[in-house]
Formats: C-alpha cells, sequence, structure tokens
C-alpha cells in the first residue's frame, strides 16, 4: 500500500525543521492515535516555532553577556505620565470623555482569565473564585455587575435609552479553563449580561522544548505544550473563535462592532474598574495608541515591575533590572523617580491591536526552564524529571510597549484599585483575606464620601449593581449605619441603620 503523502509531506517538514523526532514512536500509534497525531502536527507551524525558539535564546545570550543588558534605564518623561491623584478636576474631565465614547458604543473589553486557582487550592478558573464576601459573589460575577452598571452610568449621563449601551466583554480562556469558564457563565445565566456581548476566546499554546530546542512528546502521539503566556493574548486575538467559526476572530468582532478603545486587565484584580472612564477618557484625550494604568510604587524596594524607558522605549523593567541606587532615586518633587508599578491594566485601539502582527516577529519570548514530564522518543518510556530539562516560552502582555507610537501612563491610588489575588488563604498578603478586606472598606469609603456615618467594625457590601465608583448612594446622606449587610438597592440601606 503506498504511504499516506501527508504523512511523507508531514515527515519531511519536520525533518527540514530539524525535528523528526516527533515521528520516532509512530509505528507504535493505532491508526486513529495517528490521525489525531497529525491534526496536531498540520496545525502547528513548526518553523515558527523554531525562530521563536533561537529569537529567545539569541537575546537571553546577549543579556547575558552585557551586550544588550547596558540599555540605559530611565524614568518616564513628562509628557507621557499624568496622575488622578490630588487632581480631581483633570479625573472628571477624563470620566465625561470615557463615559461618552462608552455610550456612542466605542469601548469593549478584554478580560485576561486563563489562570486556574492553583495555588488559591481551587483547580476551578480564577474568576470563578470566591473571596468570602457577604454576597459570596464570584471574581467574575463583580466584573459582569461592574459592566452592567457602567453601561447604565452612561445610558443616564448621555441621555441614552435603557439598554442601548453595550460594552462587549471578550474573556480570554486558556485550554483547561475553557469549558468550565464558559460552563460557570451559562450556570449563572451570564450575570445578567446579553449572552451575545459576552464572546470566548482561546489563549495560545507553544510545544514545550528541550534546552536545545527539540520538541517535546506528552506521550507517544501527542505535543507536549504550554500556554504562551498573557502576551499570547495578541495572537489569540487573530485565532478563529471556534472551530466552527474559523473565519471569525476578536479582531473581526470589534471591528464589526464599530469598537475603537479596548480597555484590558487580569480577573485577579478583585478592585478593578472594568472599562474605567477616567482611564479611557485620559488616553483618548492624550491621544494614546497604548496606555497603562499604574499604581505608585512607595519604597524603593517593593518587588514589582515599574513602567520606565529602556534604551529610550517603553518597557516594564524588573525590580532585578534597576540598581539600589536607580531604586532610591527621588524627582523634585520628592517621589521615586521609578515609582510606576505595573498592574497588567490597559488602554489599547483598536487599530494598535491589528498593528501587533507587524512586529510580533521581533518581540523575543522569555524563557522558563521546567522540569517537564515527556516521552523519551528513544527508549518509549515515559519520564518524570528531578530537575529541569525543558524549557517554556510565553511573551508577557507589556512586551508590546516598545512599539506603541504614543504611549501614556496614568497613576491610579492604590487602594482603591489594585488588590490582586496571587495567594493561599491565610498568607497574609494578596490572599483571598486581603483581597475581601480591601473591597469592603472601599465601599466603606463610598458611603462616607456620600455622607453617611458607618459604626466601626460594620461591613456593608455595595453591590456593583448599585455602584460603580462611589456614584448613585444619594441615599446614604446623613444616615448612620450601624448594621453589617449586603445592599442589592440602594433602598437596601434603610434596614441596616
Amino acid at each position: 500500500m503506498a504511504p499516506n503523502p501527508s504523512v511523507e509531506s508531514l515527515k519531511e517538514r519536520y525533518e527540514a525543521a530539524g525535528q523528526s523526532q516527533v515521528f520516532k514512536c509512530w509505528g507504535d500509534l493505532t491508526p486513529e492515535q495517528q490521525s489525531t497525531f497529525l491534526g496536531q502536527l498540520n496545525s502547528l507551524d513548526v518553523e515558527r516555532v523554531n525562530r521563536i525558539w533561537k529569537k529567545a535564546v539569541d537575546v537571553e545570550k546577549e543579556l547575558a553577556s552585557g551586550s544588550a543588558g547596558d540599555e540605559e534605564i530611565s524614568p518616564l518623561p513628562d509628557d507621557a505620565f499624568d496622575t488622578i491623584l490630588g487632581a480631581p478636576d483633570k479625573e472628571k474631565e477624563w470620566r465625561e470623555v470615557g463615559i461618552k465614547a462608552i455610550a456612542d458604543g466605542r469601548v469593549g473589553v478584554l478580560l485576561m482569565a486563563g489562570g486556574q486557582g492553583t495555588r488559591l487550592g481551587s483547580s476551578d478558573p480564577k474568576g470563578c473564585y470566591d473571596i468570602g464576601l457577604p454576597s459570596h459573589k464570584s471574581l467574575f460575577q463583580y466584573q459582569a455587575e461592574r459592566i452592567a452598571r457602567l453601561q447604565t452610568v452612561a445610558e443616564e449621563e448621555q441621555g441614552k435609552s435603557k439598554g442601548s449601551v453595550v460594552i462587549p466583554w471578550y474573556v480570554m480562556t486558556s485550554g483547561p479553563t475553557r469549558q468550565p469558564t464558559v460552563a460557570f457563565f451559562e450556570k449563572n445565566n451570564y450575570f445578567g449580561l446579553d449572552k451575545k456581548n459576552v464572546v470566548f476566546f482561546e489563549q495560545g499554546t507553544l510545544p514545550c522544548l528541550t534546552m536545545d530546542g527539540k520538541i517535546l512528546l506528552q506521550s507517544k502521539g501527542e505535543i507536549a505544550v504550554a500556554p504562551d503566556g498573557n502576551g499570547g493574548l495578541y495572537a489569540a486575538l487573530r485565532s478563529p473563535l471556534s472551530p466552527d467559526n474559523t473565519t471569525h476572530n476578536v479582531l473581526g468582532d470589534l471591528e464589526q462592532r464599530g469598537i475603537t478603545f479596548v480597555h484590558a486587565y487580569c480577573v485577579d484584580n478583585c478592585l478593578v474598574r472594568v472599562a474605567d472612564p477616567v482611564f479611557l477618557g485620559y488616553s483618548i484625550s492624550k491621544q494614546a495608541d497604548c496606555a497603562a494604568k499604574v499604581v505608585r510604587k512607595t519604597v524603593p524596594t517593593e518587588s514589582v515591575g515599574v513602567v520606565a524607558l529602556k534604551g529610550g522605549k517603553f518597557s516594564v523593567v524588573e525590580y532585578s533590572e534597576i540598581s539600589k541606587e536607580q531604586s532610591e532615586r527621588r524627582d523634585a518633587g520628592g517621589e521615586l523617580a521609578f515609582r510606576a508599578a505595573n498592574i497588567a491594566n490597559h488602554f489599547y485601539t483598536t487599530d494598535f491591536l491589528k498593528r501587533v502582527e507587524s512586529f510580533e516577529g521581533e518581540m523575543a519570548f522569555h524563557i522558563a526552564r521546567k522540569k517537564i514530564p515527556h516521552v523519551d522518543v528513544t527508549s518509549g518510556e515515559f519520564v518524570k524529571p528531578a530537575k529541569p530539562n525543558g524549557m517554556k516560552l510565553e511573551l508577557f502582555v507589556f512586551d508590546v510597549f516598545p512599539y506603541a507610537h504614543h504611549m501614556k501612563v496614568l497613576e491610579v491610588e492604590r487602594k482603591e484599585e489594585f488588590s490582586p489575588l496571587k495567594n493561599a488563604p491565610g498568607t497574609g498578603s494578596d490572599d483571598p483575606e486581603t483581597s475581601r478586606a480591601d473591597l469592603l472598606a472601599q465601599q466603606k469609603r463610598f458611603l462616607q464620601a456620600a455622607g453617611a456615618t458607618v459604626g466601626d467594625g460594620v461591613e456593608i457590601e455595595v453591590s456593583p449593581l448599585v455602584s460603580y465608583a462611589g456614584e448613585g448612594l444619594q441615599v446614604a446622606k446623613g444616615q448612620q449605619y450601624s448594621r453589617s449587610g449586603l445592599v442589592e438597592s440602594a433602598e437596601e440601606l434603610d434596614a441596616l441603620k
């Protein structure tokens, strides 16, 4: 019987790419396994994998030798940086611009939600996590309700009819979190949002490689793969939304809907202002094609990356790359010169997101050396290594910053906008307890700013459907609240006096 030409052509292609080892166990596979494996091999751009590996290794060598590591690191230029701290007039002005863009249907939201809650002791997607609020709402629900409230606020402030303003929500999952995420949304009826305005898409993967760039096998008929990092967001925007709909992708959907401005953020921040009109309005007013929201680094030793210039280009500079002298440097106002702490909260124009493809090949993937279980293609045995034996390659979402034509940075108040959920319960920092405390403390401030008095130890959870950022609480003025409770409508505050 003549050999299957598709098998032969694939073998030739992989051999030409120096990756023929993937076929070493071919003869041990059943026809069905061979067919599945062929599909995976055929869908993989093996030449791109080689290019990515080579560039990542070359850049790492350059950095190690110091030839690329001597790029000057300097603070953000004044014309690229603004703050809302102590600037209520600017904040109000930018908010109005953002609200108008939302009301005009020009704003979409990208959520990076590919992570599992493993470090939190949960196998569910991180967005399903309940941080222990009185309502027991998940992170996904909080964010969905903020979108719903903001749509209403935009309608009311811009004189639009009820239900006419839509902020589409693009939820990026990973392979393992796709099905449980969709199932969670369906089970909860999309948290009150219209199903057609919630679009799920999937982060890409890359093969796991040996230290010398050879593709590893997870089984005799399956390549070992790993997510390509949160910077895989950009390629994922171009990928088909589903195997059944290969011509439609997120970029096409944005275009169809007339979305020109996009807010992107990570799922694990319980204080995130989804589609924040202030940040949107700032970025639009400054004609940014890409912008980052940051919080103030107050202690020189804080282990956070900061947005700064590296070799004259916008970058996130890791704390390990900044000298002690630089980290302690102060500006004329007495603030840390390098203080723009990165929180993975970004603005893009849709045009910029489309442009990423043109420079994606210039971005170097980052290498993570890991212990990767695999099949030894020589013996056919499954190996669980005791020490790192291979590498996973990933892009970071901020790797696009150097390519922006008009990059801007906005500083916001940390206690109002950033409380990440990273660690297991009881850790004492960035854990479910700190997230819960930070969110309830903010809602207490909302009530106090509205003119209410809240008793010591009283915890009032104000639903995002009642207030997005402190608005809509006029009924609290002059009131004293002495009882803890959950408030799903402003009228329910009466019961907590």
